[in-house]
């Protein structure tokens, strides 16, 4: 008999967090648990509490208060559960703080970059040693991860780069942002961009310390670009959504990933979008009128 398995989503009271543990819920079996998360107790308890009871739920959900940007508390939580249920064997990393466009990035990047880069290698260095057998460890990113976004000056310090070298990028990218020479340095103002590519390569890097052992007992780590997706966070800057998806509409993609057995070799330590790898070194950095239209 196989034991019950444990999913965990981070940033999930809204969006597409929450269609993503609406979607394990959905897919899981009786006996599985799935914990969503967020940093904000009232809005987690509530979240769990309508998944739990929602028409075609069919696992246990539960809510845990989880700060991403708190690494000691992402440590406690994967003590936590390797105690009660000796690892984990889904999480899928969501977190992110929102960007509005009425105020100059420089002022959101210090949150924008704890919660999606700090709580990123967070995820990383404490669930990928919990992980199980099977086990799947999925960041969401986007089409912006890939290396070529990046102004080419900057390439090198990603670009094959440690865990630990990818924080330090990323810190002289917040330095940079702070001391006003972000620009000359050749950051893009859009702080996607450089945070993005970052977390890919993040995932790339903890990937590849791992990959024979994790491909020979199928365990699968990842990121996943879900496509536009329509929620608060990002209608703000677009004024076309006809093309967008809902979040359960691009819930069902990453799902497809995470849920299908046996790892595809190709996938692994890559961002996936629609089933298809994207290349790390593809794209372009965004222009020059592309940034004049960002704050």
């Amino acid at each position: 008999m196989n034991a019950p398995r444990i999913a965990l989503v981070t940033g999930a009271n809204q969006g597409l967090g929450r269609a993503l543990v609406e979607g394990l819920a959905a897919r899981l079996g009786p006996a599985d648990l799935v914990l969503l998360t967020g940093r904000d107790g009232r809005r987690v308890a509530d979240a769990a509490a309508q998944v739990a009871h929602a028409p075609g739920t069919r696992s246990r959900v539960a809510g845990r208060v989880l700060d991403v940007t708190d690494a000691d508390a992402v440590a406690a939580l994967v003590d936590e559960l390797r105690e009660r249920h000796g690892g984990v064997d889904i999480v899928i990393s969501n977190a992110v703080a929102r960007l509005v466009p009425d105020r100059p990035q420089s002022e959101q990047a210090d949150q924008f970059i704890d919660v999606a880069n700090g709580g990123t290698h967070a995820v990383l260095r404490s669930f990928a040693p919990a992980l199980r057998p099977g086990g799947r460890l999925i960041v969401v990113a986007s089409t912006l991860g890939t290396l070529g976004h990046l102004d080419p000056r900057l390439r090198a310090r990603f670009d094959g780069a440690s865990l630990e070298q990818v924080e330090y990028a990323v810190e002289s990218w917040r330095g940079a942002i702070h001391n006003g020479t972000a620009a000359q340095a050749g950051w893009a103002r859009w702080l996607n961009v450089p945070s993005k590519v970052a977390q890919v390569a993040a995932v790339r890097a903890v990937a590849a310390e791992r990959r024979a052992g994790d491909l020979a007992d199928g365990t699968l780590i990842a990121a996943v670009c879900p496509g536009m997706v329509d929620t608060a966070t990002s209608r703000p800057w677009f004024d076309d959504y006809s093309q967008a998806q809902s979040p359960a509409e691009a819930a069902r993609a990453v799902l497809d990933l995470v849920l299908t057995e046996g790892v595809d070799p190709a996938l692994y330590g890559e961002l996936v979008r629609f089933g298809k790898v994207l290349p790390w070194h593809d794209g372009t950095p965004p222009t020059e009128q592309d940034q004049q239209l960002i704050p």
